[in-house]
């Protein structure tokens, strides 16, 4: 299986790291070994004391495909989930100061926790209008809703497929509204799926 990320999909995001508005959904890939799952705790690793959380909507990817149309996309995946982008900030602003890639700041190993059930994707109302947000140490942090993406899903993966095969068991991290922040040690990271539980992760 791959991971594929998204990048740069909502605006208020965006604005906040001051980046540019993409006309194009942003691609980048993670590692098989940047996922964490069961509630596995995210050990913070040594080469950055400036790792952001990045709360996003994940997809799971139920068949082989490549060239997808749109209006056949919702065909592709069967569940949602949530997931954390791990990011080295002051690693990936190195790096795009110097017009290089971003996966040292991004696909390290444990990068990408999930949540350990995904919701059938038959429990959603509205795929365009689905709610969730990060608490940390019971604060909440980041609030998101699928309607503020700047690329709805059916886009998503009719681009990646034109470039990328979707196989059985991928994973599409959808990108991540406003709201990160640096995690330290001792954080309690908990996700919640239109007001569910999904996910529970502990910074050590």
């Amino acid at each position: 299986m791959k991971i594929i990320c998204i990048g740069r999909n909502y605006a208020d995001h965006i604005a906040e790291l001051q980046n540019e508005v993409p006309s194009a959904p942003v691609i980048f890939l993670k590692p098989e070994t940047a996922l964490l799952q069961r509630g596995q705790p995210f050990f913070l690793p040594e080469f950055s004391p400036d790792i952001h959380h990045e709360l996003e909507l994940v997809l799971r990817v139920s068949k082989n495909g490549r060239h997808i149309e749109e209006q056949f996309a919702h065909t592709y995946f069967d569940a949602i989930g949530l997931g954390i982008d791990f990011t080295a900030r002051d690693l990936q602003s190195e790096l795009k100061k110097k017009g290089l890639p971003w996966e040292l700041a991004k696909a390290f190993d444990g990068s990408a926790p999930i949540s350990p059930t995904f919701k059938p994707v038959s429990e959603f109302a509205d795929l365009a209008n689905i709610n969730f947000h990060l608490d940390v140490n019971g604060e909440t942090r980041q609030t998101g809703n699928s309607s503020l993406m700047l690329h709805p899903f059916a886009k998503i993966i009719s681009f990646v497929s034109k470039y990328i095969s979707l196989k059985m068991g991928d994973l599409i991290f959808t990108g991540t509204p406003a709201g990160v922040a640096a995690v330290k040690l001792g954080d309690q990271l908990t996700g919640y799926l239109e007001g569910e539980k999904l996910l529970e992760l502990a910074v050590k």
